[in-house]
């Protein structure tokens, strides 16, 4: 598990952690992140926009969208 990342969305910071980054690599298009205590799945779709693996999970999609920004900016993909 990695360091506690920051994010700043619609004026409200979220905490989280990217639980599988030693499986990380250019053509990773599945993400395991801990976000403020509590274990959020994205993935990116055909149109490589990244969305929640659990559609049941009540996440902001554009807040899903800006986690996925962010760690494809930190780590490279």
């Amino acid at each position: 598990m990695g360091l506690p990342l920051r994010i700043t969305f619609n004026d409200k910071d979220y905490v989280y952690q990217i639980l599988n980054s030693n499986l990380i690599n250019q053509h990773t298009t599945e993400l395991e992140i801990m976000l403020d205590g509590e274990k959020v799945e994205i993935m990116k779709d055909i149109k490589k926009v990244w969305i929640l693996k659990d559609e049941n999970n009540p996440i902001d999609p554009e807040l899903v969208q800006a986690l996925g920004r962010s760690v494809s900016l930190r780590l490279r993909l």
